[in-house]
C-alpha cells in the first residue's frame, strides 16, 4: 500500500485500540470482492436503479419481472463466498478488536465468514415474508417451488446485484410464474428485505441506535452513506461526541464527521489492520 495509507491505517489502529467498545458499520461496498458489485461507482453516482417498494405492492407484472430476475439471481448469489475483508472483521471480532456489526447488507456473507453479533438493518435475502398475512418462510423452499413452477425458465443475464437482483430482459420474464403463499395463496411474497422507499423496522432502528450510544468508536466500511437508513447512525455519533472512521471508495456523506478516512480498498485494508491488532 502507498505510504499515505500506510500512515492513515496506523491513525485507524492506534483509534480501534483505545477504544473497547467499536461498532462496525457496513454497506455494499463490503461485498464486491465477492463479486457482487454495489448500486454506486467509486464516484457516488448510481450505476443501477433497484425496485421500489411501492411499485412492487401495486403491481402484479413488477413483482413477475422482479421474481424473474431474484430467482436467476439467487442462484449465482449462492456461488458467491465471503471475501478477505469479511473475514478480517471475524477475526478482529474474535480477539476482542471489534464488537457488535450492523450491516447495510441483505447477503449473509458476514455471518459466513464468522462474525457474531451482526444486525442485518436492511434484512436477509435468505427468508421471504408475505405481505398479506405476514407468513415468513426461507428462500430455499421458495426456490424449489419457482423451480417446479417455471422448468423451462434459463434466461441469460447481467451481473448480480446487491439485493440479488440482476437485469433481465422483458421478453425473458414474460413467461415467468410467481408461485404463491402457501398460507393465503396470495401473490404478495417478497423478500425479507428493505426495498427502497420501504422503512426499515423501527425496533431493529431502536436496536441500532442503542448500539450506537454505547460505542467508544464507529467504523464504516465500504458505504458512501448516501441511503439516510444507515448515515442516521453516523449523525448520531457525531452529535454524541463519538469518534466516526471511514473507510470507502470514493467520497462517503460520512467525510465531514470523519475522524479518520481511508480511500482505500477494503481487501486491503481490513486484513492490515487485523495484522496490526493480533500483534
Amino acid at each position: 500500500m502507498p505510504p499515505a495509507v500506510e500512515t492513515e491505517l496506523d491513525a485507524l489502529a492506534g483509534l480501534l485500540v483505545g477504544a473497547p467498545n467499536v461498532l462496525v458499520l457496513t454497506g455494499a461496498g463490503m461485498s464486491t470482492d465477492s463479486g457482487i458489485p454495489d448500486y454506486r461507482g467509486p464516484d457516488g453516482t448510481r450505476r443501477v436503479t433497484p425496485v421500489q417498494y411501492h411499485e412492487f405492492v401495486r403491481s402484479a407484472d413488477v413483482r413477475r419481472r422482479y421474481w424473474a430476475r431474484a430467482f436467476v439471481g439467487w442462484r449465482r448469489l449462492a456461488t458467491v463466498g465471503a471475501n478477505a475483508g469479511h473475514r478480517a472483521i471475524a477475526r478482529m471480532q474474535s480477539v476482542g478488536a471489534l464488537g457488535a456489526l450492523i450491516t447495510q447488507n441483505v447477503d449473509g456473507l458476514h455471518q459466513a465468514a464468522g462474525s457474531r453479533d451482526v444486525v442485518e438493518l436492511h434484512g436477509a435475502l435468505a427468508a421471504v415474508i408475505c405481505l398479506a398475512c405476514g407468513a415468513r418462510s426461507p428462500r430455499a423452499a421458495l426456490e424449489a417451488r419457482t423451480r417446479e413452477l417455471n422448468p423451462s425458465f434459463h434466461p441469460g443475464g447481467s451481473e448480480i446485484r446487491p439485493d440479488g437482483d440482476i437485469e433481465l430482459a422483458e421478453v425473458d420474464a414474460a413467461g415467468f410464474v410467481v408461485p404463491h403463499c402457501l398460507c393465503c395463496d396470495s401473490d404478495l411474497l417478497k423478500p425479507d428485505v428493505v426495498f427502497f422507499g420501504e422503512s426499515v423496522p423501527k425496533s431493529r432502528v431502536t436496536r441500532c441506535g442503542a448500539l450506537t450510544d454505547a460505542a467508544d468508536l464507529l467504523l464504516v466500511l465500504g458505504s458512501s452513506l448516501r441511503v439516510y437508513s444507515g448515515y442516521r447512525f453516523v449523525r448520531r455519533a457525531a452529535e454524541r461526541g463519538i469518534p466516526v472512521a471511514i473507510v470507502t471508495r470514493g467520497p462517503s456523506r460520512g467525510d465531514p464527521t470523519a475522524t479518520v478516512r481511508l480511500d482505500a480498498a477494503l481487501g486491503q485494508v481490513l486484513p492490515a489492520l487485523a495484522e496490526r491488532l493480533a500483534a
